[in-house]
């Protein structure tokens, strides 16, 4: 079985690519693990810079619930809870964060692109949030932050798909662009992100990035707790295949 990230270093810069292009790069918990494992050891290694991306044509479809018919509630709930404080702790890093995504850029993978500092969506990119269709709150105080929250609020209760202009125009997205010119992107990023020292650019981050972490954590849990968690996501996938809507 391969590895399902992969880590790449450029001098200061590491790359970690979410590495299972035949799943659309959907979260599981070796994933979980893995992305874990690899910002440590990124941050133990003196980067300064982590983006992330993803393998083959989708930067991240969501949630894996390939098992769900082996999972319990609560097995179901501490897979959720365990990608919350994996998001918390990226958006909390003391350098600077950037995702580039491709393709369906959805559930989980939507919000593991909205906890970066730089957002870049590539042409034909697209964006959704179907957790609230099944009772799911993650993530949704980051979203607030960069879209506002009533464009949070309309965006999560509608559901709705988003191409990538429209993510830039929310402020989801910070640029949109083709793949030809995404290596001058990060030059110019990784310019910015180095420029100042270390414990300059962590005081900054400290002061000027907004959460309310341990209010997001709890209305996670509480929305997970409810009863009939994988029911809901069931119901919601058998909707989805219906109707095709962005899956779980």
């Amino acid at each position: 079985m391969s590895a399902p990230v992969e880590v790449a270093r450029d001098g200061e810069t590491v790359t970690i690519t979410l590495a299972r292009p035949e799943r659309g790069n959907a979260i599981d918990a070796p994933m979980v693990a893995a992305i874990e494992d690899a910002v440590e050891g990124a941050l133990a290694g003196g980067a300064r810079l982590l983006v992330f991306r993803g393998q083959g044509r989708n930067f991240c479809t969501g949630l894996d619930l390939a098992d769900i018919d082996a999972c319990s509630d609560g097995d179901l709930a501490l897979r959720i809870l365990r990608i919350e404080v994996l998001l918390q702790r990226i958006h909390g890093l003391p350098v600077t964060t950037l995702a580039v995504a491709g393709g369906r850029v959805f559930g989980a993978g939507a919000d593991l692109f909205a906890a970066c500092d730089h957002r870049i969506a590539l042409d034909g990119a697209s964006f959704a949030f179907p957790g609230p269709a099944f009772g799911l709150v993650l993530g949704t105080g980051r979203l607030a932050g960069l879209v506002g929250a009533g464009a949070a609020r309309r965006l999560l209760l509608a559901g709705e798909t988003l191409p990538a202009e429209r993510a830039r125009g929310l402020g989801l997205a910070t640029q949109v662009m083709a793949e030809d010119a995404l290596e001058e992107a990060l030059g110019t990023v990784r310019a910015a992100a180095t420029r100042l020292d270390p414990a300059t650019v962590a005081a900054l981050y400290g002061r000027t990035r907004s959460a309310e972490d341990a209010a997001d954590l709890a209305a996670l849990a509480r929305s997970v707790a409810r009863p009939g968690l994988k029911a809901r996501i069931l119901a919601y996938r058998a909707e989805a295949t219906a109707r095709r809507l962005p899956r779980a």
